[in-house]
Order: structure tokens, then sequence, then C-alpha cells
């Protein structure tokens, strides 16, 4: 596995390491806090310990914390787009942050040391769907080195609105 990133940030260090079942009590409030938000997700609930471990693919599952071992900040973690051989270097990612811990280089951290990890594996395309309101989330994967592929206009439906999404890739300068 690649050195993860410390980052310092202002006063306080992010820490990242890789996601553990026993982080999931703490994964999920973050990601139930997104899903509440209304600009994270089409999900309505956060999945269960185990749907979710069976649908994100364990070497490339981090979590960002204190330097002190303590609160998981954020989370990222990323699923293959397709089980077809094709289309084995693609994945799909979701990276959220802790409310509370926003603005400290915690979501640069996380997609630092999964760019790292799905570099290192082969994977050439890690791609994500945004919504356009998700303003924060844009400016990050612009900063990291994703580039809008397009709009994908009228998706899904969310409380009875359509919503729109921004679809997002990077691809691996390290993949041929």
């Amino acid at each position: 596995m690649p050195d993860l990133p410390q980052v310092d940030s202002s006063s306080d260090a992010v820490r990242i390491r890789p996601m553990a079942g026993a982080d999931w009590p703490e994964v999920r409030a973050i990601y139930a806090a997104g899903i509440d938000a209304g600009d994270a997700t089409f999900e309505s609930a956060p999945p269960d310990w185990e749907h979710f471990d069976r649908s994100k693919l364990p070497d490339h599952r981090f979590v960002a914390h204190d330097p002190d071992g303590g609160s998981v900040l954020g989370w990222i973690a990323v699923s293959p787009v397709s089980d077809r051989a094709v289309y084995r270097g693609v994945v799909e990612h979701s990276v959220y942050v802790r409310p509370e811990a926003a603005g400290r280089g915690v979501g640069r951290a996380l997609l630092q040391a999964l760019i790292a990890s799905c570099d290192a594996a082969g994977i050439w395309t890690i791609q994500s769907g945004v919504f356009p309101e998700n303003a924060a989330s844009l400016a990050l994967h612009d900063r990291a080195g994703f580039r809008v592929v397009g709009v994908r206009e009228r998706i899904g439906r969310q409380q009875d609105r359509w919503r729109d999404v921004v679809l997002l890739e990077r691809r691996s300068p390290a993949v041929n």
C-alpha cells in the first residue's frame, strides 16, 4: 500500500488510514449527515455495514481522523463501475466529510490517499457524480485533477424534483 498522506491544515493535523469495520458507526453517521444535507447523494439512508462492505473495494477505503486516533472526520471508498473485464480499471468513488471538519483539508487528504492507492493498483479512471449545487465538492475535485466530462441532466428524482449530476473523472498518468 502506498504511503498515506498526513496533512497539516491550520493548527490541526489530519491522518489517513485504511477503513476498518469498527469505523462503521462513525462512517455511517457521516454518511447520514451528507444525506440529510441534501446535496451529496440520491440515497435516502445509509446502507447497513454488510451491503457497504460488499459493494466497496477493500483496498481503496480510507478514513481521516485526528492525530490522536480520535474521531473519524471523513471517509472515502470506491466501487467498480462494472463487472465487465474491459472496465476493471474504472471505479466510482464517494467522499464524505463530517460537517464540523469542513475546511480542515480532510477531503483533500482522502482524495490524495485514494488517488495514490488507485494509481498503485493500476486503476486508470476514478469517476464520480456530483450535484451541481455541491460547489465545495466540485472545487475539491477540480483541485485534485478531476475534469468535468459532462452534465447528466434530469438523471434522477429526489424528493419530487429532478436533479442533474456533473460527471467527473480523473485519468491516471501512471497507467498507460
